[in-house]
């Protein structure tokens, strides 16, 4: 039988990067450490990251042949890892084929997790590595028969008998937020500011708040909380999600959620504050730390944000979780998230029920998967 869950340890390197390079990779069963499949090969001359992306591509290759449905990978890259996670961007260009190629592995099973760890807790792999880079060299074989140093012994179903580079790791899974700008109001249609007041869905943003929650559906089956902010066009968006969901998570407001404050802006046109407020305008655009007369700065929602999603993040560790807010409270998370200027707020446009999602890891790390996704209101 087929294990359902395997653990891939992988290690790359070479002998003056560049210079003769190999990779070690070995496959082993999640539960009980016992070695299934071993791979190492030379690689000529090439650079470390490229062996360690060819140890990788090995392993979950070995995974794959194999039958397995979920994979542990554990590498003591830290480039690798977070690269593969979607948290470092892949600049040298020698290595997007390869990460590509991993890609498409990664895409074969049903859930792939990356970890990192220590060398020493990747000695199995490191060493088939090492005896691949041995052969490159032209160095003598380190045994007399396989020119690999001995396998570590497999274990058998006792985990205490397993070998010393094999080690239960914790796996951290990125928390999912599904950030979703609430349906059309009149005053969306009319291009005006539209903050504290609480102006409905329009017959027009009903229907995308359904196109919406179907949506939203298909990218989560499993949504472990759903947030709005109080105003009624978001809480009419976000009861459209819930239920497209199956009804079974309840919508929870939340304050901090709510638009920023537009103050003596609140109903009118970017034409008309222009007009009437030409000094305030071009400051409030100059700098977040401004506020509309009688209003918010953006600074202010920012801080409301940040509370927010700090505290989905303790709340809800791993799981997708939906928010639904206006152009303001999420165009600031996409700012941090993207790590882009304050120009950034004033460029990016958000439709109405347009959807934006980011992973977000325990560790600082952040991948956005899409911004303002409006796909689903194309039939509309």
């Amino acid at each position: 039988m087929a294990p359902r869950v395997v653990s891939v340890e992988a290690d790359g390197g070479s002998r003056g990067n560049p210079g003769p390079a190999g990779y070690g990779a070995v496959v082993r069963d999640a539960e009980t450490g016992e070695v299934l499949a071993e791979r190492s090969e030379s690689l000529g001359t090439a650079t470390n990251n490229v062996a360690e992306y060819q140890g990788l591509i090995a392993g979950l290759t070995a995974a794959a042949e194999l039958g397995a449905a979920e994979v542990d990978v554990r590498m003591d890259s830290k480039l690798v890892v977070e690269q593969m996670c979607g948290r470092w961007q892949i600049k040298h260009p020698g290595l997007r084929p390869l990460a590509a190629e991993a890609a498409g592995l990664v895409g074969r099973f049903t859930a792939v997790r990356f970890a990192w760890i220590p060398r020493e807790q990747n000695r199995h792999a490191d060493a088939l590595a090492n005896a691949a880079m041995d052969a490159a060299a032209g160095r003598p074989a380190r045994t007399p028969t396989t020119g690999q140093p001995p396998a570590t012994p497999a274990t058998g179903s006792d985990p205490a008998t397993a070998p010393a580079s094999w080690e239960p790791r914790p796996t951290f899974t990125a928390t999912r937020l599904i950030l979703v700008r609430h349906g059309e109001t009149e005053y969306t249609e009319q291009r005006r500011y539209s903050g504290r007041g609480d102006v409905p869905l329009s017959a027009k943003g009903r229907d995308q708040a359904l196109a919406t929650g179907a949506r939203v559906a298909a990218l989560a089956p499993s949504v472990a909380a759903v947030l709005s902010s109080p105003l009624s066009r978001c809480t009419a968006t976000a009861a459209a999600i819930t239920a497209a969901l199956g009804g079974d998570v309840p919508v929870r407001t939340e304050d901090d959620l709510i638009e920023c404050d537009f103050g003596q802006w609140e109903g009118r046109t970017f034409a008309e504050v222009r007009q009437q407020w030409p000094g305030e305008m071009d400051a409030w655009l100059a700098s977040p730390r401004i506020a509309p007369p009688g209003g918010e700065s953006f600074t202010h929602v920012a801080e409301r944000a940040h509370r927010v999603v700090a505290g989905l993040l303790t709340a809800y560790p791993g799981e997708t979780v939906v928010v639904v807010s206006h152009v303001s409270p999420i165009k600031l998370v996409l700012r941090d998230a993207l790590a882009a200027g304050d120009g950034f707020l004033h460029r990016l446009f958000l439709d109405a029920a347009g959807i934006s999602v980011l992973d977000m890891w325990p560790d600082g790390g952040v991948a956005v998967r899409t911004v303002n996704d409006t796909a689903h209101l194309a039939a509309l």
